[in-house]
């Protein structure tokens, strides 16, 4: 699936609309960013609620194509600067991490 399709599928708000709308090959969650470095998947999504720049830095290290807020965070311009320089996409949800891990999983694996 793509990145506006998984979008849609969640009913997530797109913040940072600058991006190559890629398949998304699959997602890691995780709010401790030094966990993200070592496990998450080239071209998946990063499913956190870490909302600032360093989440984007982060992000672009290890090739994530985007960053999927959860809870309504707030998310500050600095960050969404940083995520048009790095192309990568930020979306954000009401729902909670478990909840769009689980509808992700199932997204992938149809």
């Amino acid at each position: 699936m793509t990145i506006r399709e998984i979008t849609a599928a969640l009913g997530a708000e797109i913040c940072q609309d600058e991006f190559e709308d890629s398949e998304v090959t699959g997602a890691y969650t995780s709010d401790l960013l030094s966990d993200v470095i070592a496990n998450a998947t080239d071209s998946g999504a990063l499913i956190t609620i870490q909302a600032h720049k360093n989440t984007v830095a982060v992000a672009a290290l290890v090739n994530v194509s985007v960053i999927i807020i959860c809870n309504s965070r707030p998310l500050p311009p600095d960050m969404l600067e940083a995520a048009k320089n790095e192309g990568v996409a930020v979306i954000r949800t009401t729902e909670n991490q478990f909840t769009v891990s689980g509808k992700i999983w199932e997204m992938l694996h149809k």
